[in-house]
């Protein structure tokens, strides 16, 4: 059994609002708060993760992505380097090394 982590950086906004810290994962519209701002960033790595990994049970990431916009893109793209970003982890566990039916 092999362990697979794939880890993704997604731009994130945090906002207080009243007594919350209101936080957003625009690009893929998953939307959180907390009570401090580390909170609420954290809610929002779980929170995508819990998305992420139910799409994915589903059948349905790939129309999940589609439908929020993204596409694959040929070329390597520069990192971008503006705003806030957080790291969402997702660890998947495949049964063995892949043979030629896991592309089939």
């Amino acid at each position: 059994m092999a362990r697979v982590l794939i880890t993704l950086n997604l731009p994130a906004k945090i906002k207080k609002k009243a007594n919350v810290y209101v936080s957003s994962c625009d690009v893929l519209d998953v939307h959180t708060q907390g009570r401090s701002e580390r909170e609420a960033e954290q809610n929002l790595v779980e929170a995508v993760k819990l998305f992420l990994i139910s799409c994915f049970e589903r059948g349905t990431l790939d129309a999940a992505l589609k439908d929020c916009g993204f596409q694959l893109v040929k070329k390597s793209a520069r990192p971008i380097k503006e705003g806030k970003f957080i790291t969402v982890p997702i660890p998947f566990q495949t049964k063995g090394t892949c043979l030629s039916e896991c592309h089939v």
